[in-house]
């Protein structure tokens, strides 16, 4: 009894920060410490409010019975996106789909490739599930192609009814050949590809600003500018303290309030090809920033520091 209630605990605290996107653990869960995570604080205000909670938790349980280790989360997580899947399956049911594929690295540099199904369900209402997450050795078709196929089976899902498969234009996912669209067509001849069209008004977007003299112009000398600053920690910290210098001036002359949260130390961004709106943020980065930029560019100029950092 006591640990059936310990464990709905724990559960309970895990669905919930899934559901609100928080992190379970924290930098440092020491016993000592006043704040040990979002899990274990969770747990420790579950338990103020129930007495009969209190008893069974925590400090109140046997050493090796408290179902909070971070091994325990990962395993009722593992479940929890079980339940998922199934409901997802089962939401598909016989009807035809369509793949979403895209991979990218993730903060350890692990290639990974993101499964989204697309279909229409029983009440005609079109639907989008992620489906899967599959960490990859590589990014070539063939290795994509495979992971893809065991992702299917895994799911009881059929690869004769693709409908439909829509992935970014790079060369291994569009070869007409070898990419992967053309394997998964040998699979399944109504597996249509079409290239992902937040790709292709990004890249339009970008190839017909630099049609244009005065905008290819304005944005290639804001990307000199971004690289010449952030391409070294010494320009980052003289930016830094540019900035540090320029809001203390303003606070002292009352242009600017001061409080919690106000007057963050910023950066400048770099604008991207495939993201059209990093462009604009690039702009405004330069622009709240130009002050401190433009005393890094003439530290520079006058300092004979290099321009671009030793090879």
């Amino acid at each position: 009894m006591y640990n059936r209630l310990r464990l709905k605990v724990s559960i309970e605290a895990i669905k919930w920060l899934t559901f609100q996107a928080c992190a379970l653990s924290g930098h440092d869960e020491g016993p000592d410490l006043s704040n040990q995570g979002n899990f274990l604080e969770l747990i420790k205000l579950l338990a103020s409010y129930n007495k009969t909670i209190d008893d069974v938790v925590l400090e109140n349980a046997p050493q090796n019975e408290k179902y909070t280790l971070p091994d325990i989360q990962k395993e009722i997580l593992c479940v929890l996106a079980t339940y998922v899947r199934k409901a997802i399956r089962e939401e598909i049911g016989t009807t035809k789909f369509c793949l979403i594929v895209n991979e990218s690295q993730d903060e350890s540099k692990k290639e990974q490739m993101a499964i989204v199904v697309r279909f229409v369900d029983r009440d005609g209402h079109v639907k989008e599930r992620f489906l899967d997450l599959i960490q990859v050795k590589d990014k070539t078709s063939s290795t994509l192609k495979n992971e893809i196929m065991c992702s299917l089976s895994y799911h009881k899902l059929s690869v004769q009814d693709i409908r439909g498969q829509g992935y970014d234009g790079a060369s291994n996912m569009r070869g007409e050949w070898n990419g992967l669209q053309a394997l998964l067509l040998k699979e399944c001849p109504y597996a249509y590809y079409i290239n992902c069209f937040a790709h292709q008004l990004q890249l339009a977007l970008v190839g017909a600003s630099k049609d244009v003299t005065e905008v290819h112009n304005c944005f290639k000398t804001l990307n000199f500018i971004v690289n010449v600053i952030t391409s070294s920690s010494k320009r980052r910290d003289q930016l830094q303290d540019a900035q540090i210098a320029e809001i203390s001036h303003l606070i002292e002359v009352d242009e600017i309030e001061s409080g919690k949260g106000k007057n963050q130390i910023r950066t400048l961004q770099r604008p991207g090809d495939t993201r059209w709106r990093s462009h604009f943020k690039s702009i405004c980065s330069l622009m709240r920033l130009f002050g401190p930029s433009c005393v890094v560019l003439t530290n520079i100029a006058t300092k004979g520091f290099y321009i671009f950092s030793k090879r």
